[in-house]
C-alpha cells in the first residue's frame, strides 16, 4: 500500500511523457515537411530541366 501513496516519481514521469510526445510531433513533423519539400523539389527540377532542354535547343539552332 506504500507503494501507491507514494509520489515521488509523479512529475518526472510526467516531464518523461510530455518529451515524448514532443519528439513523436517532432518526428511526424518533419516527416510531412520532408515529404513536402521533396515533391517541390522533383518539381522544381522537372521545370528547370525542361527550360534547360528549350535553351540547349535554341542555342544548337543559332548559328555564327
Amino acid at each position: 500500500m506504500k507503494f501507491l501513496k507514494e509520489e515521488k516519481g509523479q512529475g518526472a514521469i510526467e516531464y518523461i511523457l510530455l518529451a515524448g510526445g514532443i519528439i513523436v510531433a517532432a518526428v511526424v513533423i518533419f516527416a510531412i515537411y520532408s515529404s513536402m519539400v521533396s515533391s517541390a523539389g522533383q518539381s522544381l527540377n522537372a521545370s528547370v530541366g525542361t527550360k534547360v532542354g528549350q535553351m540547349e535547343a535554341a542555342m544548337a539552332n543559332q548559328t555564327i
